[in-house]
């Protein structure tokens, strides 16, 4: 057994997290990466815009660490939800140049500091707001995961892509028929496991 790096080990779980993310924006349209794709709008670009302001304000300004990256989509004036969508005036490398450098930023904060150093997050009330760098790089990690998930559904949904990457698509082995075959099938149980009640 060899020995474990706590900090190599959030980092991996982190950037893959990122990685997968990004990766469901290759090769769409302006449109389909904007588009909203649910009832509640969500789209993947927004999802990469939040996903970088997240960074930005869990692993820099909670450990007095500001970027010093203009975040328009967080001032009082900014309408609600904000960042989660893009504008048609921010374009795809701006956000996912904005994401890129909250990485760099966001590690610069892991390498520096202690897991145990303690931070204390802005946006939450003042009587409950500390939290340590261990607990917001999982955090981080959980909701980047989170949302890399909700991008999953939305590309599939858009062009049918599926996976953590070109590469690696994570999925059995199955042709177009067996897909709509194994569809099928699930769709049969649903209804029969509906009329069971």
């Amino acid at each position: 057994m060899t020995a474990s790096d706590p900090k190599a080990d959030l980092h991996f779980y982190l950037q893959s997290a990122r990685d997968a993310l990004l990766w469901k924006l290759e090769g769409l349209s302006e449109y389909d990466i904007r588009r909203p794709r649910t009832p509640t709008g969500t789209n993947l670009l927004g999802l990469v815009k939040h996903v970088a302001t997240m960074e930005l304000g869990y692993l820099g300004d909670t450990f007095g660490r500001p970027s010093g990256e203009p975040l328009p989509w967080l001032e009082d004036a900014a309408e609600s939800n904000a960042d989660m969508w893009v504008t048609a005036d921010e374009s795809r490398e701006d956000i996912v140049g904005l994401y890129r450098r909250a990485w760099t930023h966001a590690d610069a904060t892991i390498d520096a500091l202690p897991l145990d150093t303690v931070g204390k997050v802005p946006w939450w009330p003042a009587d409950r707001n500390e939290m340590t760098l261990h607990h917001a790089v999982v955090r981080v990690i959980a909701d980047t995961h989170r949302h890399a998930g909700q991008a999953d559904i939305v590309r599939e949904l858009t062009d049918g892509a599926v996976g953590m990457n070109k590469g690696n698509d994570s999925m059995p082995p199955g042709d177009a028929a067996w897909w709509e075959s194994y569809r099928d099938q699930l769709e049969r149980a649903a209804r029969e496991a509906d009329r069971h009640e």
